[in-house]
């Protein structure tokens, strides 16, 4: 959430501007990466690409290490904030070593009052149990994220990526065995991340003639419009014409998509305490990543096809 800082003291709108810049970027990435790829393994080969990734992952590890090393540098808000973050985990350390003699008292007191009372050792083993898995950090976190006003909005972000609805590797692989060539299918990602990549100039003005909250709710709403075509796709009776609408559904739902994913992103920077959002964004991001890997799952799963072509219309959770 280090815009969030960046952002502070200047307009409200430099946020949202911020947010559509960096998810621009990263779908400009994911739109010519695998052109790149691909035309070093059809014009060179297969280990000249895979070096080439290779050596630009290590050059990009030095690369990003660099960048943030000069974004941190160069806005001293963020080295205010990490100072004081350090003097309050001091301030709180010195606090909870004062009344630990206290504690240790009440204990003895409760395990007196245990034996007085004539508790079950089943039950005081479960109770320990408890309280030592609530101690655990990412417990914690999770109490956090569903403590907050936006955890319905990041659940629903999360479960959406559930699906096969996408240009991804099972949708790809569905298209090809109904026989769609490769390049229609690239031609269809090419235009899906197209759509997506409008999106990000789409948000800004949305979201500033509406509320964050409305825009989100548009787009939502959009994303599921476009969707009802990959519905309507059943009904075609000519596979391939039924692969083409689909396909067509699926790119044009993308712009209600990322305008959906920018809106919830700026929610949660908006909405959670600044103690809190490095924890809600980490447990988003791992409930995302885990929606992520299921698809796979049911993929394995599911490995017939035909029963992931005619699944897929409706499996978007």
């Amino acid at each position: 959430m280090t815009v969030v800082v960046i952002s502070e003291g200047h307009p409200s709108d430099l946020l949202t501007t911020i947010n559509s810049r960096i998810r621009r970027i990263d779908l400009i990435s994911k739109l010519f990466a695998p052109v790149v790829s691909g035309f070093i393994i059809s014009f060179v080969s297969l280990i000249a690409s895979a070096a080439s990734l290779a050596i630009w992952n290590i050059v990009s590890v030095f690369l990003q290490y660099w960048l943030l090393n000069s974004v941190y540098k160069g806005i001293p808000a963020l080295t205010e904030r990490n100072r004081k973050r350090g003097l309050k985990g001091t301030v709180l350390n010195d606090q909870e070593e004062g009344p630990s003699t206290s504690q240790d008292q009440s204990r003895q007191n409760q395990n007196v009052d245990d034996r007085s009372e004539n508790v079950s050792l089943g039950n005081t083993m479960v109770e320990k149990f408890v309280k030592r898995v609530s101690d655990y950090s990412f417990i914690r976190a999770w109490q956090v994220y569903f403590r907050q006003d936006v955890v319905l909005p990041g659940l629903a972000l999360a479960f959406l990526y559930f699906t096969v609805l996408s240009f991804g590797t099972l949708m790809t692989a569905t298209l090809q065995w109904e026989g769609i060539p490769a390049y229609i299918i690239g031609f269809g990602r090419g235009i899906s991340a197209i759509v997506g990549i409008s999106a990000t100039f789409l948000y800004p003005s949305m979201e500033n003639r509406m509320s964050t909250l409305r825009t989100g709710l548009w787009s939502i709403w959009s994303q599921w419009t476009c969707l009802l075509v990959c519905v309507g796709s059943i009904w075609v009776k000519n596979t391939t014409t039924s692969a083409y609408v689909l396909m067509a559904g699926v790119a044009a739902s993308r712009l209600g998509l990322w305008v959906f994913d920018l809106a919830v992103t700026q929610q949660m920077q908006d909405r959670v305490s600044e103690s809190d959002r490095a924890v809600v964004g980490g447990v988003q991001n791992s409930i995302q990543a885990f929606w992520d890997l299921m698809t796979y799952i049911m993929g394995l799963i599911i490995s017939n096809p035909q029963v992931i072509f005619y699944s897929g219309h409706t499996l978007y959770v």
